[in-house]
């Protein structure tokens, strides 16, 4: 019988029960590909990170990333997370004040930085893929459908519904209101037609009417084709979608956008997500997504 280490975390959020779950294991030396997807199918949380010695000499660590159907390349809340415990525990070496490292994953070998604050890891910033911005999707019935509302409840202000990347591709779909984002029924047939005419595994819906006055965005984000229903805090997501705010020029970039997205209230899991994005004459070229953690558990897993 084996046995792995692994801590747990609510990461985007200082509170323990808010924010986005995420299940660490941080010596995952020995499990193969297959052993990754089983124990993240057994977590059965949004994302499981297992920790591995890096193949680039840059890095410190090497992460793979697995929802409980699949890995992903990159996603934000499992690097801000896995980092966070990791420099908490003194796995990751850190100082008192910033600290820049380099993680490696499918995505490349990308920046992450550490704030330490009288010697507690305070907030952990990951630097995503350059934003890429690709097709508008035009069909307003089926995003209607998808989200059980009226076509007039989308895309207001002639603001497109449209795919954007920094490392994984998700559609960014403007809604009107607060309101209407707590009334979303999911319809999950007309929600996969979307996700496969647009060749994503991400929808995410906001509006700029938020309840906290320090917010930009408030978010829901849905993900059923890699096993997450609804998601209570997405980095990857809220990345893609601070390009999406700079480049339709809902938020002024000189040169850099402050952007705070919060995430998960209709969840009962509130999350406080931090994107800073860089821009210049040819628009968004970088950016960082940000947070806190708090660690909530620990563990053996057998097997």
């Amino acid at each position: 019988m084996r046995e792995y280490h692994f801590f747990q975390a609510d990461v985007f959020t200082d509170r323990p029960f808010t924010g986005n779950p995420l299940a660490i294991f941080p010596e995952a030396e020995g499990l193969s590909s297959e052993d990754m997807q089983s124990i993240a199918k057994e977590m059965n949380l949004s994302e499981t990170t297992f920790v591995l010695p890096p193949t680039d000499l840059k890095a410190q660590l090497r992460l793979r990333i697995f929802t409980p159907t699949s890995e992903l390349p990159l996603a934000g809340h499992p690097v801000v997370g896995t980092c966070f415990v990791l420099a908490q525990h003194g796995i990751l070496e850190v100082k008192e004040g910033s600290n820049r490292i380099f993680q490696e994953c499918q995505a490349g070998v990308l920046p992450v930085d550490i704030i330490v604050k009288d010697g507690q890891v305070d907030r952990v910033t990951m630097t995503q893929s350059p934003p890429r911005f690709f097709d508008e999707f035009t069909d307003r019935k089926l995003l209607a459908k998808a989200v059980g509302l009226s076509e007039d409840q989308l895309l207001p202000d002639g603001l497109p519904a449209q795919v954007v990347s920094t490392a994984v591709p998700q559609l960014m779909v403007p809604a009107r209101s607060l309101r209407h984002l707590d009334k979303i029924e999911l319809d999950l047939v007309a929600m996969m037609k979307v996700l496969t005419e647009t060749q994503t595994d991400s929808f995410m819906i906001f509006t700029r009417e938020c309840i906290h006055p320090e917010s930009t965005v408030h978010a829901r984000m849905f993900a059923p084709t890699v096993g997450i229903v609804e998601d209570p805090a997405t980095g990857s997501a809220s990345g893609a979608l601070g390009a999406y705010l700079v480049h339709r020029g809902l938020v002024k970039a000189e040169p850099t956008a402050h952007i705070i997205v919060e995430q998960g209230y209709e969840m009962g899991r509130p999350s406080a997500i931090y994107v800073d994005v860089e821009s210049g004459e040819k628009g968004p070229f970088e950016v960082r997504v940000g947070g806190k953690a708090v660690e909530i558990a620990e563990g053996k897993l057998s097997f």
